[in-house]
């Protein structure tokens, strides 16, 4: 699929010699822009600003909006002072990676202060999660999203998104089913694990489409942008007709797009 997309042999060698020969910034545009992205959201804490590219650059680079996501970690005691601003400031959401530092089971005070002024702003932002799997400095019985219920419920006005949540797909989808705040996606998970037809069938178990939302996790591979993009509309191309039939078009065009459009 890369190298169709490339012009090149399907072979690794020749994928990775036609990317060394390239332009850099011309080759990520022109993976980027064949995801047919209408709009970014960019972790702003990973990586630090001094090492990756701007989200503006980004957006640039990929034909689209961008806008940025508060990673409330890197602000520490500062979380719930720049919480309060966030949103005029140009914030689409907020973002907790607590299932790093220490599990979604030991929320810090920091996070939830943030998480309490967001609400108090009357206009909370979306808040992201980071939930399952991801780098081996995370115990990852700690990272279930179900740990998450206290919160879910103390901030009942403030939309959850939890992210990723490989391998506890079906937690998250029945976070979604029974709280109207939750919502979840499956980026990292696709294009990462092996069978992402699996981990979207395993989501609408119990989550309507109206709760799942495409995204990507890629960060500084363009390659990831490209196959998570493909991946996932080949997968719902699989899942939908059979679990909805008829209207398996439009629950895509609210998977890929509607429903983080409405909810961001």
């Amino acid at each position: 699929m890369l190298a169709e997309q490339l012009g090149c042999e399907p072979d690794e060698r020749a994928v990775y010699a036609h990317r060394l020969a390239a332009d850099p910034a011309e080759y990520a545009s022109g993976l980027l822009r064949a995801t047919n992205t209408e709009l970014l959201l960019i972790d702003d804490g990973y990586p630090p600003p001094a090492l990756g590219t701007s989200a503006a650059e980004l957006g640039e680079l990929a034909g689209c909006r961008a806008l940025e996501v508060l990673r409330l970690e890197t602000r520490g005691a500062q979380a719930a002072a720049e919480t309060a601003t966030a949103r005029e400031r140009g914030y689409a959401a907020l973002k907790t990676i607590a299932a790093y530092r220490g599990g979604l089971d030991r929320v810090s005070e920091d996070v939830v202060a943030a998480l309490t002024a967001n609400e108090a702003t009357g206009d909370p932002l979306p808040v992201q999660v980071h939930c399952g799997f991801g780098d081996s400095d995370l115990h990852l019985w700690r990272a279930d999203p179900s740990y998450l219920k206290p919160l879910v419920e103390r901030f009942r006005k403030t939309s959850f998104v939890l992210l990723h949540c490989y391998p506890f797909v079906r937690e998250a989808g029945w976070l979604a089913h029974v709280y109207p705040n939750v919502w979840l996606d499956l980026s990292l998970t696709i294009p990462h694990v092996a069978q992402p037809r699996r981990a979207i069938e395993e989501a609408l178990e119990l989550a309507p489409v109206s709760k799942l939302l495409y995204a990507s996790d890629a960060a500084r591979t363009p390659e990831l942008y490209f196959l998570a993009a493909a991946w996932w509309r080949d997968g719902l191309a699989d899942v939908l007709p059979a679990l909805v039939g008829d209207e398996a078009e439009q629950a895509a065009r609210m998977i890929l797009r509607e429903n983080a459009l409405a909810l961001y």
